[in-house]
């Protein structure tokens, strides 16, 4: 398999984040990305690549031109109003009944227009690291497009909480959502986007909400206990033309291999009746069980078994990594998952 990584996601090393009432240490940081390409080249998956350049059309045909720009020129003007010595973060946000229709001036009030937490740091470097996480992706369907089973996006800063114009949850633009794009663009009839992530990916459920030729099919804790809180129930289907293409499957705290493996076996049976013609696999290891931030309980070996798993899905099939903050076990459980679906 082959894995797709660029050495531009050091660039995104936010200093704080807002957790629990204090600001602390980043939990999204480069030894995320680091510990999986140890793992990786350690277990000899295949063969690492730099990404290669797609330029802002593809991310156009996901994500607000307005948005897109914000991102570019964000970082410098926030040190024009505050200088370089801390980061970028929101002070408010836009509440039901307040006005979306114009975008402040301000670089404090477009901070909350497009971001919906504080733990989610711009910072020099932010656009280029963003940047090169989407190349990552769109390097990956280049090679699913020329006939490989399978590739690896080994993308930081993750994606899959980025909407059409929002940012949070580490994410800035939406690595897969934006892969599902390119592969429609490139022919394929129907994509599937499958999201194993502990946290719901809400910006890629927005952003396919009315469209039917993209699944959106997602595994993660019950948002009335769990970030992002506000979407991501089983009753959320569709809208319009995509009524029907969105599938949230909901999961207590707690959730073990047995639990999980149910919701997955429904998943891919969902994905297989789509009848796409390929797979976004939004892969998040935040599931395991000693993540600082998460309340599943999956373990090392079970994430063998998700990938052999995902493998018996049938498709070609693009992994993009998201989540997982357990970073001594991230690179283990990101190649087990690989593995099995190798192996599968």
């Amino acid at each position: 398999m082959i894995v797709i990584h660029s050495e531009e996601h050091r660039l995104q090393a936010g200093r704080s984040e807002l957790n629990d009432g204090q600001l602390v240490p980043c939990y999204e940081k480069p030894a995320r990305a680091d510990i999986v390409r140890a793992r990786i080249e350690a277990v000899g998956l295949g063969p690492i690549v730099e990404p290669t350049r797609h330029g802002l059309a593809p991310l156009e045909r996901v994500h607000d031109a307005g948005y897109l720009g914000f991102l570019q020129t964000a970082w410098d003007e926030w040190v024009e109003e505050h200088g370089a010595d801390i980061d970028a973060l929101p002070l408010n946000w836009v509440a039901p009944g307040m006005s979306r229709r114009r975008v402040p001036r301000s670089i404090d009030g477009r901070l909350g227009f497009y971001s919906f937490d504080a733990g989610t740091p711009i910072t020099a470097g932010t656009w280029r690291a963003a940047t090169a996480a989407a190349d990552s992706a769109l390097t990956g369907t280049d090679r699913l497009r020329a006939g490989d089973r399978s590739a690896f996006a080994l993308c930081r800063p993750p994606g899959h909480h980025a909407g059409h114009a929002f940012y949070g949850g580490y994410c800035f633009l939406n690595n897969a959502a934006v892969a599902a794009q390119s592969l429609r663009d490139g022919g394929a009839a129907r994509v599937a986007v499958l999201d194993v992530d502990y946290h719901h990916g809400n910006g890629t459920q927005e952003i396919f909400w009315e469209r039917g030729d993209v699944l959106f099919v997602s595994i993660h804790a019950d948002p009335l206990d769990e970030f992002p809180y506000f979407c991501g129930h089983a009753d959320e289907t569709g809208a319009g033309a995509g009524e029907g293409a969105n599938l949230n499957l909901t999961l207590p705290w707690g959730t073990d291999w047995t639990g999980y493996s149910q919701a997955l076996a429904a998943a891919a049976a969902r994905i297989r009746g789509f009848g796409a013609d390929a797979l976004v696999l939004s892969l998040g290891a935040d599931t395991y069980g000693g993540d600082p931030i998460s309340r599943f309980r999956l373990l090392s070996e079970d994430f063998l078994r998700m990938g052999s798993a995902i493998a018996g899905i049938g498709l070609p099939t693009l992994f993009v990594l998201e989540g997982g903050y357990a970073v001594d076990d991230l690179g283990v459980n990101v190649a087990n998952v690989l593995t099995g679906f190798e192996q599968g």
